[in-house]
């Protein structure tokens, strides 16, 4: 995936504070099933919201939100606190459904 700039994560940023949370990962951790829904969400959706699992502290949900847009080929747009936002374009959707990025 190319890297955003900064204006695009500014704007997906804005996006992001309107969603819900789409999908959690829970105390196993990100197996493939969870990775797996993760994927059909963002083919659905491009945009979305996952919860982190609680036990994780400080710089380990950081590595573990981008472990998780590495495994399903997402950008890792933010992550505070439990909720990581992750954007990947879909280019099958179609244009009302896709976010505008430009």
């Amino acid at each position: 995936m190319n890297e955003l700039t900064s204006k695009q994560v500014r704007k997906l940023r804005a996006m992001g504070q309107r969603l819900d949370d789409a999908a959690a990962i829970g105390k196993a951790g990100l197996s493939d099933e969870s990775a797996a829904n993760v994927e059909r969400l963002l083919d659905a959706h491009e945009l979305i919201k996952v919860r982190l699992p609680g036990e994780l502290e400080g710089s380990a949900r950081k590595d573990f939100g981008r472990q998780l847009a590495e495994k399903v080929g997402a950008a890792c747009v933010n992550i505070v606190g439990r909720t990581v936002l992750l954007y990947r374009p879909n280019e099958s959707l179609p244009a009302d459904k896709r976010v505008k990025l430009a």
